[in-house]
């Protein structure tokens, strides 16, 4: 999953870089900064998690 990927699947679930950043206990600007280069795989999927989760959590309270 390219960089790009990972702002648009933030962007689709309505999840905020901030929040991403708090679930993974990161500043924000760090966090955004980081987006800029490609990052290895394992940093990709520990991003895609913590969206996922936020997600589902946001789903769950509106139930």
């Amino acid at each position: 999953m390219a960089n790009e990927e990972i702002r648009i699947c933030a962007k689709d679930a309505g999840v905020r870089f901030w929040e991403i950043a708090e679930r993974l206990g990161v500043n924000e600007f760090s966090f955004s900064r980081s987006l800029r280069h490609e990052l290895p795989e394992s940093q990709r999927e520990k991003i895609c998690a913590a969206i996922c989760e936020i997600a589902r959590e946001r789903k769950g309270a509106r139930a």
